[in-house]
């Protein structure tokens, strides 16, 4: 895939980049390994002011990287403005609690181990390679960029391929905000370029946010080098809706759930599973609301569903459309691409599925819902556990035992109990079975990359 920056609104190739030579990529991985000698000694205090200083930058240019966004990667302006406003935010999350959260923990009693004190220690590990997505490329990069110098790591960012500028925006951040050179650098690589990177002795450790095939090839890389590293892969979200739950509360948020950075979004709530009692009612009201949405160019400050990011990605949620379709499929809203320059995909609500459908199984990575009615709650929960995903799910019901019912019986990294998955950098995130392994912010991602010491004193 070229690196380059084509608009999905026009398809037309805004800005083409010359990959970095194998010569750069070392100069690059070199600078980072040196500059984690220096950044693994400075305090806390340091880098918190140097993320605090990131943070004023990325708000004072809300505006222009906002709208870099739009031309990269399509999604509508408003959203793109949020995701940069979200970014500094856990930029300043990591600055305020990054020592709390790496403290060494002492033994309360050190004599049951022999010893007159004993304590755990959390200490960096050095360059730590991300593999990150387009989908939210401030934001992904963020969520790791942020935890990790704030450990006292160094970056190197492998972004996605049609998302350039962003990367080189985010290659020169750290470095305006007082953070030693070499401290945070993109790599302008293709994804055949990645094992060499990871294989590489001075790079410590890999985090990927992407495709499950993605997934599993870095991650066999690094297990063959023996090093750690962190999958946030696909999600098939489930949405359930039980006969307790607030109907108006549940279609509006089913709507946004679906169809938020223009239905891109692992967390999106892919699969809606509504109860007999309700389902006719949530089904039509919900196929209404998502005809309604307005589809247009994402600069447009009306537009609430803009292009998708890709044309191979319009071509096969298409794909999965047309499959379920052609087994018996009954479309309630929308289905097709609309006729204009773009890789646009018209919002779609899809009911009674065949169990061989593609979509059942595979994630639907565009604005498209899939309706399916369970007889009472134990059919719910079959069909929300019967994919291989696992990242995140929503339960709208109002009866507590019901709640707390599902909790335990999903099979997932997260539920939301009437209301929709976001992800905040106060909740660790990050998903089982096929949506991968290892957490992202909160405490819990500050210390996926760190080694725990343990510490024994006589």
């Amino acid at each position: 895939m070229a690196i380059a920056t084509i608009n999905p609104t026009t398809g037309e190739t805004e800005r083409a980049f010359t990959p970095h030579t194998a010569a750069e990529v070392q100069r690059r991985i070199a600078l980072a390994h040196d500059a984690f000698a220096a950044l693994k000694d400075t305090t806390f205090a340091e880098r918190a002011r140097w993320l605090r200083a990131a943070a004023d930058l990325l708000e004072a240019e809300v505006d222009d990287t906002a709208r870099l966004l739009v031309v990269e990667m399509g999604k509508p302006i408003a959203q793109a403005e949020a995701e940069i406003r979200k970014s500094a935010k856990g930029l300043r999350y990591y600055a305020e609690h990054a020592e709390a959260f790496l403290a060494d923990e002492p033994l309360s009693d050190p004599s049951a181990v022999g010893a007159s004190k004993a304590w755990t220690r959390y200490e960096p590990l050095g360059a730590v390679l991300a593999v990150m997505p387009w989908n939210f490329p401030v934001w992904q990069a963020l969520r790791f960029a942020a935890p990790a110098l704030a450990a006292g790591n160094t970056g190197l960012l492998k972004h996605a391929s049609n998302v350039p500028q962003t990367a080189l925006y985010l290659d020169g951040l750290f470095a305006r905000a007082g953070f030693p050179e070499g401290a945070f650098q993109a790599l302008l690589i293709g994804s055949g370029e990645v094992k060499a990177v990871v294989e590489d002795p001075r790079v410590k450790a890999v985090t990927l946010t992407g495709s499950e095939p993605a997934g599993r090839a870095v991650a066999a890389a690094a297990g063959a080098a023996i090093k750690k590293s962190v999958l946030e892969l696909g999600g098939s979200d489930p949405f359930i809706v039980l006969p307790s739950a607030d109907l108006d509360a549940a279609v509006e948020t089913a709507v946004k759930a679906r169809t938020i950075n223009n239905g891109q979004s692992c967390i999106a709530s892919k699969r809606f599973i509504v109860h007999a009692d309700v389902y006719d009612e949530f089904s039509r009201r919900f196929a209404e609301a998502t005809a309604a949405l307005v589809v247009g160019d994402p600069l447009d400050p009306e537009t609430e569903v803009g292009p998708l990011a890709t044309e191979s990605g319009r071509d096969d949620l298409a794909e999965l459309v047309d499959d379920a379709i052609a087994k018996g499929a009954k479309v309630l809203a929308g289905s097709g691409a609309p006729e204009r320059p773009g890789w646009f995909y018209t919002p779609t609500v899809l009911a009674d599925l065949s169990e061989d459908a593609r979509i059942v199984q595979e994630e639907a990575f565009g604005p498209v819902a899939t309706l399916y009615r369970a007889e009472d709650a134990e059919d719910a929960a079959r069909i929300a556990n019967q994919t291989t995903f696992g990242l995140s799910s929503s339960v709208w019901t109002n009866d507590p035992e019901e709640q707390e019912w599902f909790i335990r019986r999903l099979d997932a990294g997260a539920v939301f109990v009437n209301g929709m998955t976001v992800s905040f950098p106060e909740l660790p995130f990050g998903g089982v079975k096929a949506s991968g392994y290892g957490r992202e912010l909160a405490a819990a991602g500050i210390r996926e990359f760190t080694n725990l010491k343990t510490v024994w004193r006589s």
